[in-house]
């Protein structure tokens, strides 16, 4: 075996060395997260620097002496060290690194070529990390590393005294110094596969955000505190905090966990870091943080709630152990932070449709009850004038429907309650018109609530609008169980609606004065989301609707 392939031999063993070690800062939490990172902090970079100037005067001290000359891996680490996390880490590694080795051996064949090469490799590095893709760093790496070697072969030719000398010397430590370049594509592609860990972390983060929205889901349809608390039980539980709170931008909102005791909801916020997020909008992550309220609390993640980009509130984890919020829990907590945020402005605005849906329902129920009130009291005075006695149970009839309807606090009411309200009606109303009107009921046995006055006006609509204008005829009114819901029908014998009417119900297009039929329609239609279906009929009308049964 030729010695050159020895030194090569030898080169590739210390090259190991300085990768075994590169392995096992890897395994170590904090080295791993900073690998993990885009942006590293002046602190981390610093660590960063000094590790691997280190490894590169190892390099430089584990060299085989060659005729003054050292066969070493100093530019493997510098080019290393550079690639991977920057011009700062590889210029400052090189400069370090090359006038250690200028010192060592001041006056020396080969210091100065050495000392140029070192600061070139550490700028070349920067360069590779700047402007060249991830994927293919590590074979520009072996190149410029080469050619640093190169150069510095060229160097020693140019500065050596005698060149005889130079040449000797290139002569031996040539071909290994150049060939074991290509360790550095073996450094940078172990530590990028540590690297693109962080994509598997990302997904698995991503995961369990969304399962934590999932679980959450169902306590943002109605957010109080009750909710609220609920969601902060299940983000601490599936993350493992110690505490979770929710607040707004003045007040806690809910507290769940370590120190919940010394916490009031709806307390005034004391934390200045607290108060700082939520005026910048921006994340804050504190390690070895003093809480005011629980001391014993030392590690901190606020991330701001943002509706229509203002900040509306804070998502806090707490954790007692000191240095908790890793590289991984902040991504995943970043990521719920924005769901919850989403959540929480499409709960509002869900609130906000609720509330705007039973002021409309209210609205239109308030304009049927003068209307029919109206109609009765018609009823009643014609009867009075030729039976007395039948008007006073009128009186008393329509006297017990009112009071059921201003005593009614529930907004559904049950089916038989809701006939109820029609059958005294329809007294009223056969007292009025006697022999011309017939009402017939058809109803099944169900078990189902729907609003109050949803059934009598479409009576009403079918009596005067039908029943009257053509002369006697007949209403049914029907109940019917179709298995999975239940249609509510009102039919009558009469002159029959026209198409023009049923069109312009339908396109919202309805005079001031017909209001019974298109309330009834609009209340329908925003409580099961369909309206009414009209029918033609021959002779008459038929109008309906469904009621799909609640799931037990």
């Amino acid at each position: 075996m030729n010695s050159s392939l020895e030194m090569l031999i030898q080169v590739f063993e210390r090259a190991a060395l300085l990768l075994i070690c590169l392995f096992f800062l890897t395994r170590v939490p904090k080295f791993k997260e900073s690998l993990h990172k885009e942006q590293h902090s002046l602190s981390e970079k610093i660590i960063i620097t000094l590790i691997f100037c280190l490894f590169a005067i190892f390099g430089t001290y584990s060299g085989i002496k060659v005729e003054g000359s050292l066969v070493n891996v100093r530019i493997i680490a510098i080019m290393s060290g550079g690639i991977l996390f920057g011009p700062w880490v590889g210029i400052i590694t090189g400069i370090v690194s090359g006038v250690h080795r200028f010192l060592i051996d001041i006056g020396g064949v080969t210091s100065v070529p050495c000392l140029i090469t070192s600061i070139i490799a550490g700028i070349a590095s920067g360069f590779i990390n700047l402007k060249i893709k991830k994927t293919q760093r590590w074979i520009y790496g072996i190149i410029a590393g080469m050619g640093c070697e190169v150069l510095t072969m060229l160097l020693i030719l140019a500065m050596a005294e005698p060149f005889k000398l130079g040449l000797d010397i290139v002569s031996k430590i040539g071909f290994p110094m150049i060939a074991g370049e290509v360790s550095i594509g073996l450094i940078v592609l172990l530590v990028m596969s540590v690297e693109d860990e962080k994509e598997m972390i990302a997904a698995k983060q991503a995961k369990l955000a969304l399962d934590i929205a999932n679980k959450t889901l169902p306590y943002f349809r109605s957010i109080n505190t009750e909710s609220l608390n609920k969601i902060c039980a299940i983000i601490k539980d599936q993350i493992h905090a110690d505490a979770v709170a929710i607040t707004d931008t003045e007040t806690v909102l809910a507290y769940v966990g370590f120190g919940e005791e010394r916490y009031k909801i709806g307390q005034e916020i004391i934390s200045d870091l607290t108060k700082a997020a939520i005026r910048s909008g921006e994340i804050t992550i504190r390690n070895h943080v003093a809480d005011q309220q629980t001391p014993e609390i030392q590690s901190l993640l606020i991330m701001p709630f943002e509706e229509r980009g203002e900040v509306t509130g804070s998502l806090k984890i707490y954790y007692r152990k000191a240095s908790k919020m890793t590289y991984s829990l902040q991504t995943m907590a970043i990521g719920l932070s924005q769901i919850i945020s989403n959540l929480m402005e499409i709960s509002r605005v869900e609130q906000i449709k609720e509330a705007a849906n039973k002021a409309e329902l209210k609205a239109l129920q308030t304009k049927i009850n003068p209307h029919f009130l109206f109609n009765a009291l018609n009823a009643i005075a014609s009867t009075t004038r030729h039976n007395p006695e039948k008007a006073r149970e009128l009186i008393v009839t329509l006297s017990s429907y009112m009071r059921y309807n201003l005593e009614l606090s529930d907004e559904f009411i049950d089916i038989h309650d809701a006939l109820k309200q029609v059958h005294d009606y329809v007294e009223i109303e056969q007292a009025r018109f006697g022999s011309k009107l017939q009402v017939e009921y058809n109803i099944e046995k169900v078990n189902i609530k729907l609003p109050s006055l949803l059934i009598q006006p479409l009576v009403e609509n079918a009596i005067i609008h039908g029943i009257l204008p053509k002369g006697p005829g007949t209403v049914i009114i029907a109940v019917n169980d179709l298995g999975d819901k239940v249609r509510i029908s009102v039919k009558d014998t009469g002159t029959g609606i026209a198409d023009e009417v049923i069109e312009n119900l339908y396109r919202d297009n309805v005079p001031a004065n017909k209001i019974g039929l298109y309330n009834v329609h609009q209340r329908v239609k925003l409580i099961y989301g369909k309206g009414l279906i009209i029918k033609r009929l021959s002779p008459g009308t038929e109008v309906y609707f469904d009621i799909v049964k609640e799931k037990k």
